[in-house]
């Protein structure tokens, strides 16, 4: 990724930033660096703007240029864990770490790569870059993924997704307690007004989202929660709860606070710490079969990091 540093002349006539960028980046064409600033790649003297913003002389600006991605992802063979598969679909048990499809700075080592050795025939709707892609996992979550091998299957499990019938329920340990058993948090998400990779409920514009949350077990500071989502944006659930006030283990986007210092277990801090990783595995996903018009459902048990935590955390409680 190339990074670009930029002054604005004191002297400059206030001008829009992508006419300003147009103006000293001449290699680049107004329609990418219009995405660049839409994506959060221009910082203006450390915020992201958008393109009409107006520079009126001084500002220091910082431009990323990813790197460019090859026209189509490339077959890798990487292991997968294949809970089911047929002529229209395949169900993923991802393993933590995987990005789900190439992107900006990940061009390989992604599921989409995976599967590309793994099947011949994965639906073109999502495009190039995410052939049968019907829903994402963030990278640093595990759990049940379902991948369209034809487009009419693509277009049946999107419309489930898209009408929320689709069952998903998450499971994850967060910092605190909350004092009731069960709840529901909703209200919309979108991306953060300062940090590029963050969303947030407190965006100006963004998107509804309800979680559905139900406590499971309570240790000493931390909590083991069921979640089950109504809606699937992206962050939802690690956004949600950590507004409410109950982050994520490990999350190493959304910030704890500092209550990871509040833990006097140092073995138990240590854990948190060797995680690198938000401590959400999906462990349900079910939903209608495009063909057969069967139902599905497949249930998968966190992966060993998480199983680690629990035992330990079981073993201190009782």
């Amino acid at each position: 990724m190339n990074k670009i540093s930029l002054t604005c002349p004191a002297e400059n006539e206030v001008s829009r930033i992508d006419h300003f960028l147009c103006r000293e980046m001449p290699d680049e064409s107004r329609a990418s660096i219009q995405r660049l600033i839409e994506n959060g790649h221009v910082l203006v003297d450390g915020s992201t703007v958008k393109p009409s913003h107006k520079l009126k002389g001084g500002e220091q600006l910082e431009v990323e240029i990813p790197e460019p991605l090859p026209a189509q992802p490339q077959a890798e063979s990487i292991p997968l864990e294949v809970l089911y598969e047929d002529s229209d679909l395949i169900v993923i048990n991802k393993e933590a770490g995987m990005v789900v499809h190439p992107g900006p700075g990940t061009a390989s080592g992604t599921l989409v790569n995976a599967l590309l050795a793994h099947c011949t025939d994965l639906s073109g709707i999502g495009g190039e870059l995410r052939p049968g892609i019907v829903h994402r996992l963030d990278k640093g979550t595990s759990g049940v993924l379902v991948v369209a091998k034809n487009d009419r299957s693509h277009q049946a499990l999107s419309a489930q997704f898209s009408v929320h019938s689709v069952k998903r329920i998450y499971q994850a340990l967060i910092y605190g307690t909350p004092r009731e058993d069960s709840g529901k948090i909703e209200g919309i998400i979108g991306r953060h007004p300062t940090e590029r990779l963050r969303l947030s409920g407190k965006a100006k514009h963004g998107k509804n989202a309800v979680t559905r949350w139900r406590v499971r077990e309570r240790y000493n500071r931390v909590s083991l929660v069921e979640l089950r989502l109504e809606t699937g944006r992206t962050h939802q659930i690690r956004v949600h709860l950590t507004e409410a006030g109950f982050p994520l283990l490990g999350d190493p986007l959304y910030p704890d606070g500092g209550r990871i210092n509040n833990i006097p277990d140092t073995q138990l801090r240590g854990m948190i710490n060797k995680l690198g990783r938000q401590a959400l595995h999906a462990r349900c996903l079910g939903f209608i079969h495009p063909s057969s018009g069967e139902y599905l459902e497949f249930t998968v048990e966190p992966p060993q990091d998480m199983q680690e935590l629990l035992a330990y955390l079981r073993q201190a409680a009782g």
